[in-house]
Formats: structure tokens, C-alpha cells, sequence
């Protein structure tokens, strides 16, 4: 997090509420008073914790992107080969899913904070930088041809499977199976 302090009780309580919240109804649509309300703190403790509501939006997206990348990591460490290490982002996302119905919370705060110097629209740009780059270097460890084109076509299936989520067409599916001969295909050039 953010924060240099430790959280306390009522911290870890604003950010669970205020998670729920800004997942569920939306960044700019959920106010202070109705995280204090659910988190049961008063607005002056939400405050004294995080400082702002931009720093508890943080917060939030901070704290996904270490569940999210902890789940990523351990999916790529599961991987029975290099070439399914490089698809374990798109795995690990069906198992998010299951849990996270209304999609991808940074590509939702990228569209609610549109001004790239708000601190929260930083977060969510970095955690995209950290997916490509995780891609490229999970291409480059299986001998993939190209793998700064192949992160790229990567990155657009995760984030397209992601934005179509809500849609009930079932891309990821699609998304993984395009993804896998993407990279099979990548990888026999250099046979």
C-alpha cells in the first residue's frame, strides 16, 4: 500500500468496504460518508487512515494488484511447460473471474479517471505495463519468436476477453485458444 503506517482494524475495514463499493457501484459513484457507513468508522477515522478518497482509491487498486499478480505468479509457477507459462495470465483470469463478475477494476479506473496524472489512473497503468512486460518475458523464457509483438497480441486478448466479460459470450475461452496458437505458432519458427 501506499501508506508507510501500518493499517489498523478500522483501515483494513475502510478498504474491504471501500473495495466492495468502488468494484461493485464505481469509483466516482461512491462517496466517503457511504464508505464510512459500511465500513462502520466515522468519515474523520476514513480520513486519518488514508488521507483522501484518490489515496484510498489507491489503496484499493493497490491491494487487488497484489491479489491479482500473486495469482498470476502462482499460475505461471504451476505451468507444466514454458509455453503454458505463457498463456497462465489468460488461465489464472478464469479463476478471477469466478469471483469478479463485472470485470477488470483497472481497466474500470482507467475509464472513470481518465486524467493520467491522477494517482490511481498511475496504478492501473502500471498494472498494465506489468502485464505485457510479464508477457514478453514468459515469450522470451519459451523461445518465442518476436516476443514484444507477441506480449502486444497477448495484452489485447486479456484485456478483450476482460472488457467482454460482462457480455456472456465467453471470449476468454475463445481468447485462450486464440492466444495458445499464437504462441505455438511463435514458437516452431525458431525450430
Amino acid at each position: 500500500m501506499s501508506e508507510t503506517k501500518p493499517m489498523t482494524a478500522a483501515g483494513h475495514r475502510i478498504l474491504d468496504a471501500a473495495g466492495d463499493l468502488f468494484y461493485s457501484r464505481g469509483i466516482t459513484a461512491v462517496g466517503v460518508d457511504l464508505i464510512a457507513e459500511h465500513s462502520g468508522v466515522t468519515k474523520r477515522t476514513l480520513y486519518n487512515q488514508f488521507g483522501s478518497k484518490d489515496q484510498l482509491v489507491v489503496a484499493y487498486l493497490e491491494e487487488r494488484q497484489q491479489r491479482w499478480q500473486l495469482l498470476v505468479r502462482e499460475t505461471v509457477a504451476a505451468a507444466a511447460s514454458p509455453i503454458e507459462a505463457v498463456l497462465a495470465p489468460l488461465e489464472a483470469q478464469r479463476t478471477w473471474n469466478q469471483n469478479n463478475p463485472r470485470g477488470c477494476a483497472f481497466i474500470n479506473a482507467l475509464a472513470e479517471l481518465p486524467d493520467p496524472s491522477h494517482p490511481a489512473h498511475v496504478v492501473a497503468t502500471k498494472q498494465k505495463q506489468w502485464l505485457i512486460d510479464l508477457f514478453r518475458e514468459l515469450a522470451t523464457a519459451a523461445g518465442c519468436s518476436a516476443p514484444d509483438v507477441l506480449a502486444t497480441q497477448l495484452l489485447v486478448l486479456h484485456e478483450g476477453a476482460l472488457v467482454t466479460q460482462q457480455l456472456s459470450l465467453d471470449t476468454l475461452y475463445a481468447s485462450i485458444e486464440l492466444a495458445g496458437e499464437l504462441v505455438r505458432a511463435a514458437t516452431s519458427t525458431e525450430s
